[in-house]
């Protein structure tokens, strides 16, 4: 048994497993923390394989190409993979250290890791689309943890949009096959260009609209706040920080990888609403006062970075998109994850999340905006870098704001309560885990220009 085919194996068996007994159980919650823990290193070391010796491709049960599920691994799928199981792992001990409130929540976490690394490591468009509803359907339950009106409201309206999403996806995967005649996706990438830019057009946007409506991105953004300031802080690390990378990957993935014509000739677009999204979510965080209502907010400010390298394309930009989705990942993941807690350890937590997501050293975000940064310089832009200065202006802003509310207050039962000391040491260490991405960025860096590189011949 291959090594890719195992970190499959691990979370669809265990997920199975979990789902059906009661997670409230400490040992059972604890048991799902190793899962994904053990999943973390089997991706970990994948994606190490596949720095050294390149892609690895696999067929599933021995049938033909075709036929089985092709799992693929890259630079790519390998990077959003370990990311994602990450901050699913932080997320999950969050819970186990008081003990999960729903008894579904460790098998439903489990699960959402096995649809998010089968989505990130298949080989193939249909495939990609049922990975894509297991992951959802997790989701689904998992914004209705906590039982409160506020998160049965939350789970209504993400289930609501990205049902509708999920329905533009398939639409596009059948006109997809309507085209080229086929789903996998290294043959879709071939047919695609012999179909020439205007026959792929009309499904490449149902795809953008797609994954940028799971991004949260400016004009898609409508159920975002409302979702994420709803759930509970561990979810909403969970929806920020790990599925909304379906977004960002599918973004350059499809856009890159499958649709390289129609990404050059909608290239003004994307930078246009990535710049909408930047100054649209950095200006509405700055008049939020709730902690959660700002980080939602300035999520989707954050993910337009993401966009304008996308749209600005290259080796540089596809490389800046990467970098920049995973420190975004994260940061969101730490910052969620702080809400509602108080104490010396967790408000150095915060501020290394705010300077991460305003771009100041020594914090990885501080590389990830000088990847950016590039890219504006790569396009020849002046406008471009201003745009990238200003969102930085506002995002430092604003989170100066919320430090001030949130850890300046003298009198504790007027915001947020003391939280039990593993928590604390949680926040502490993912804060530690962004210092050292930002002081030692070269292997992430390198990943990501690797990722870039699968692309270097359609987006040039």
């Amino acid at each position: 048994m291959t090594l890719l085919a195992t970190v499959l194996l691990v979370p669809w068996v265990a997920g199975a497993l979990l789902v059906g007994l009661d997670g409230r159980r400490r040992p059972l919650a604890w048991s799902a923390v190793a899962v994904l823990a053990v999943g973390l290193v089997l991706l970990v070391a994948l994606t190490v394989r596949v720095a050294s010796a390149g892609p690895v491709q696999l067929v599933t049960g021995g049938w033909p190409a075709g036929v089985g599920i092709v799992l693929r691994a890259d630079a790519l799928g390998a990077t959003f993979a370990v990311v994602s199981q990450l901050v699913l792992l932080v997320a999950a001990a969050h819970e186990a250290i008081p003990g999960p409130r729903a008894r579904s929540f460790p098998g439903l976490v489990v699960l959402l890791a096995a649809g998010l690394t089968g989505l990130f490591l298949t080989g193939d468009v249909f495939n990609f689309y049922v990975f894509f509803e297991v992951a959802m359907t997790a989701s689904y339950a998992l914004a209705a943890y906590g039982g409160r009106p506020r998160q049965l409201r939350a789970a209504l309206v993400f289930a609501a949009v990205n049902l509708l999403g999920s329905f533009i996806f398939l639409l596009s995967v059948a006109g997809t096959y309507r085209i080229t005649g086929s789903l996998a996706m290294a043959d879709v990438a071939d047919g695609v260009l012999r179909a020439g830019a205007n026959a792929g057009l009309l499904v490449a946007v149902g795809f953008f609209v797609a994954f940028s409506t799971k991004l949260g991105l400016f004009p898609f953004h409508f159920w975002l706040p409302t979702v994420y300031a709803g759930s509970r802080p561990a979810v909403a690390a969970i929806l920020s920080g790990a599925v909304a990378n379906i977004g960002g990957y599918g973004l350059i993935r499809f856009g890159a990888g499958i649709f390289p014509a129609q990404l050059r000739m909608a290239a003004t677009a994307l930078v246009v609403l990535g710049a909408a999204s930047i100054v649209y979510g950095g200006v509405l965080a700055v008049s939020r006062g709730d902690t959660a209502e700002l980080l939602a907010y300035s999520a989707i400010g954050q993910v337009g970075y993401v966009l304008v390298a996308v749209g600005v394309g290259g080796p540089v930009g596809l490389a800046a998109a990467v970098f920049y989705s995973v420190v975004n990942a994260l940061n969101k993941a730490l910052l969620f994850l702080t809400a509602g807690l108080r104490g010396p350890l967790v408000a150095g937590a915060f501020v290394v999340g705010a300077l991460s997501v305003a771009g100041v050293p020594p914090a990885a975000g501080f590389v990830g905006k000088l990847t950016l940064f590039r890219t504006g310089v790569a396009a020849g832009s002046p406008a471009l870098v201003v745009l990238l200065l200003v969102g930085s202006a506002l995002s430092l802003l604003y989170m100066f704001m919320n430090y001030q509310r949130q850890f300046w207050r003298s009198d504790p039962a007027a915001g947020t309560t003391v939280s039990p000391l593993p928590r604390r040491a949680l926040v502490a260490v993912l804060a530690l885990l962004v210092l050292a991405l930002g002081l030692w960025a070269e292997p992430l860096w390198q990943l990501s220009q690797q990722a870039a590189d699968l692309f270097a011949r359609e987006s040039g």
